[in-house]
Formats: structure tokens, C-alpha cells, sequence
């Protein structure tokens, strides 16, 4: 009796799995899904929600080319089979075609967008397969079909087709040079109309964006609107991050609401589909009093703000699959410090600045591209620190090297305490030090370019 094992194919994700069948003069008996032995050789914990079985009463019964929209692991719990299986997927490995003789003492995992077709060569075959999402009607629209005669594949199936039982239906599939690849799973991006998000969607131009008003994480109508079936990624860019407003009566129940409450439902979708997600986290999970703080740093904000992000990154790392993005003083497109300082210098004001608060700016390009580079490169599910490189400056040096790019003196900005700035203003206390350690961003592959370098292109 062989040994439980996997094996690769030439269609990259299809693995074939050799099973144990001990037996005796009674009968026999296997283990046709067992998760934690099949994923520890290398099986895809895809989360099955449904066990589906099918019987075709005699030799020659042909179905497919079907290429569906979850993964699948097919086995038969009686009779013998000719599989085979078709990559429809986009990419170099299109049109791949891999093909085997199955029987009980094999199973054959098949994921999303890849065509699969059987042939019966036994009478009595059953079939039984288990799947990671629930089948219904309207999951059919999101099939692809490839003929089972097309001339490019050429599948050799032992029963020929014009001796084989098969559908009307299989019989009028597209040969392979009118198929569309099925699309892969789409990237979400919440709060697409933010700073973040616009870059975000600026790099994933097929991501599906979700804003406000249409989309808001406070009302569950609006996420149970999303196709998360078809959903592989889900970047959360989307925040309550009004800091003083958010000491307010109202303010506080509103940045709960978002940033909890509303991200606490984002999470369960995440859990219930298996998908991915994104946190983009703040520098105000900290009291900054230690000059550089790491990913492992313990919490302790100073307000409401750093409370519901802080409650925020504990939910999402409950998660199998997630990267906490930890970040400060974002730039982009949109309203914010730098845009702010240098519409004063244009206009001839001389603004009083902080200078007791240090850390990086992060401009939202290069926040971007550090999450599009963590989730695509696969790196491990944690917590990133993810600034622009350089030097740590306050508010008030970041303020004077403006007005210098903008033809102004530096001494025209004038430095002052945080006490000074908000005396007589209702504030949120902030974190006197922002800069965030991005070793462990460094040593994921992404090495983020220059704050200077940057502000000089952003004003430019």
C-alpha cells in the first residue's frame, strides 16, 4: 500500500494525491480528505464548504471542459476515470493540458480557473469532489468552457467522442483560440477615495474600488453587495482619522464605528471566504515616548484615534492571512501637511509650526507600492512598519524645507512648542515621536525611497 504523497503537474497549483487504500476481504477504506496530513505535504488550505457527488451509470460518459470559480479536490468513491485537465487561466501556462487515469487510490486538486473533463471507464463511477465556495445558479455565469475535441489540446481520450455519451451543452464549448481566460480573483480596495486609496488603485488598475457614499463600512448592506466569492484580495485604506474631532462626544462614537465596529464585519467576511486582508495601521498606537518604535512594540495610545486603531490591528491579526501596515503622516493626493505648508508659502504667510513632534512623511506612492510588494511577494501574515527612509525631522523642519523648495526662507516658518500651538484649542494628545524601525520592511524586500527625494518630486 503506498504511502500518502503529492505530486506536481505541468498546470502550476494542480497536484495529484496518491491515498492509501487499505483493504481486506470486507471491503476497503480511506482517508479521502484529510486536512492536517494533506496540508503539511504542500496541499492548499482551501476551506471546503461543500461536498458534492455525481454517478455515471455506464463506460463513456464524457463531461467538461468546465473551468470553475473556486477550487475543487476530485476523487471517486467508486469505478475508474481518464481526467483531464486544462490551465484557463491567464499567463504563460494557458492552454497547458495534463491528463491521467484515475481510480480510487487517487484524488486530483484542481484550483480555480483551471478546465476540468471526465470520461467514465467503468460502469457504476462515482464521483465525489469537494469545493470552497457554495455552487448556485448564478456562480455558472462565472464558468469557462474549452471543447472536449478542440484540435490545440488535443486530450487523448480512450472512449472517442463520437462513441462517447456526452452533452449537448459540452458538445457546443469554444475551441481554445475563442476561449477568455478566466480573470483571477479581484483586489478590493476600501476607501478608494482617500490619499491611499487613489494610489492604490493608480497601481491596481483592475482592483475593484469601493467609496463612499456608495459604500460604507458602518452599513452591512453595503458589504453584503460585494462579490466576495470573487474577491482574492482585500486592502482596508478606509479610516475614521479626524484625531481632535475624534474626542468628541459624537466623534468618538464615530471613530468606533468606523474603525471598529466597521472594520470587525470586513474582518469576518475576510474569515468567512478565506480572504486576505490589508490593515493600513498609524503611528498612533504608540505614546511616542520611545524614540523608534518597532512592529512589536506593546500598544499604548494617548487617544481615541490610537484606541480604535489599536482595537482595529488586534482584530485583524486574528486572522490567518493579513499584513498590518503600520504608517505616519501620509502624503498624496489630496488634502494634507505638505500641500497645506506650501499654498502658505505661495501666498505669502509666515505660519507658526510645531517642533516637538518627530517622525518620517510617507507619501502615498511609495505606501503603495510597500503593499502591493508585501502581499505579492507572499510575505509571512504580520505587522510592517512601512515610512519613507531618511531622517527624522519635526513638523516645523518638514515645514521650512517647503517654503524653501517654494522660493521662500526657512526662518519664515517659526517653531513652537505643541503647547503653544493648541493653547486655547480642543486637541488630541499626540505621540511626541513617530518614526517607525523599517528593518523588518527592509528584510521583506521593500526598501522605501527617500522622504527628501520625494517631497522634492511631490512639489515639483
Amino acid at each position: 500500500m503506498a504511502d500518502l504523497s503529492i505530486s506536481t503537474t505541468p498546470i502550476p497549483g494542480l497536484l495529484v494525491l496518491t491515498l492509501p487504500v487499505p483493504g481486506d476481504s470486507r471491503g476497503w477504506f480511506k482517508e479521502n480528505w484529510q486536512r492536517a496530513k494533506m496540508t503539511a505535504l504542500g496541499l492548499p488550505d482551501f476551506g471546503p464548504v461543500q461536498n458534492n457527488m455525481s454517478y455515471n451509470a455506464g463506460a463513456g460518459s464524457t463531461r467538461g471542459l468546465h473551468a470553475e470559480p473556486w477550487d475543487k479536490l476530485i476523487s471517486l468513491a467508486s469505478g475508474r476515470i481518464f481526467g483531464a485537465w486544462v490551465d484557463l487561466r491567464p499567463g504563460l501556462t494557458f492552454g497547458t493540458p495534463f491528463t491521467l487515469e484515475l481510480g480510487t487510490d487517487q484524488a486530483v486538486f484542481v484550483p480555480r480557473g483551471v478546465a476540468n473533463g471526465y470520461q467514465a471507464l467503468q460502469a457504476g463511477t462515482v464521483y465525489s469532489y469537494l469545493v470552497n465556495d457554495h455552487w448556485s445558479p448564478q456562480a455558472r455565469s462565472s464558468y469557462t468552457y474549452l471543447n472536449l475535441a478542440d484540435e490545440t489540446v488535443a486530450i487523448p481520450w480512450p472512449i472517442p467522442l463520437e462513441q462517447a455519451e456526452i452533452s449537448a451543452a459540452d458538445a457546443a464549448h469554444p475551441r481554445l483560440a475563442e476561449v477568455t481566460p478566466m480573470a483571477p480573483k479581484r483586489t478590493v480596495v476600501v476607501g478608494a477615495g482617500g490619499q491611499l486609496g487613489r494610489a492604490l488603485v493608480d497601481l491596481l488598475p483592475d482592483a475593484l474600488p469601493l467609496r463612499r457614499p456608495e459604500f460604507d463600512l458602518t452599513d452591512p448592506a453595503t458589504l453584503d453587495a460585494v462579490p466576495w466569492s470573487q474577491v482574492g484580495l482585500i486592502v482596508n485604506a478606509s479610516a475614521y482619522t479626524a484625531v481632535d474631532a475624534a474626542e468628541t462626544e459624537q466623534g468618538r462614537r464615530d471613530a468606533w464605528a468606523v474603525n471598529v465596529t466597521g472594520l470587525s464585519r470586513l474582518v469576518e467576511i475576510a474569515r468567512a471566504h478565506r480572504i486576505p486582508l490589508v490593515q493600513v495601521s498609524s503611528d498612533y498606537v504608540f505614546d511616542g515616548t520611545a524614540v523608534l518604535h518597532g512592529e512589536d512594540e506593546p500598544f499604548s495610545p494617548l487617544g481615541v484615534y490610537g484606541q480604535t486603531k489599536a482595537a482595529g490591528d488586534a482584530l485583524v491579526a486574528t486572522l490567518p492571512r493579513h499584513w498590518i501596515v503600520r504608517t505616519s503622516w501620509v502624503i498624496g493626493d489630496g488634502n494634507n501637511f505638505v500641500r497645506t505648508m506650501a499654498s502658505l508659502a505661495d501666498r505669502g504667510v509666515k505660519p507658526s509650526v510645531v517642533g516637538d513632534q518627530f517622525g518620517r512623511l510617507t507619501f502615498t506612492r511609495d505606501l503603495a507600492a510597500g503593499i502591493v510588494h508585501l502581499t505579492s511577494s507572499d510575505a509571512p501574515s504580520g505587522t510592517y512598519n512601512l515610512t519613507n527612509s531618511g531622517p527624522t525631522m519635526s513638523w516645523a523642519a518638514i515645514a521650512q524645507r517647503v517654503f524653501e523648495l517654494r522660493g521662500r526662507a526657512a526662518s519664515d516658518v517659526t517653531e513652537v512648542t505643541t503647547a503653544e500651538y493648541f493653547a486655547g484649542k480642543t486637541m488630541a494628545p499626540r505621540p511626541t515621536h513617530s518614526t517607525l524601525d523599517l528593518a523588518k520592511l527592509r528584510q521583506a524586500g521593500f526598501d522605501p525611497a527617500d522622504a527628501e527625494q520625494r517631497l522634492v518630486e511631490y512639489l515639483r
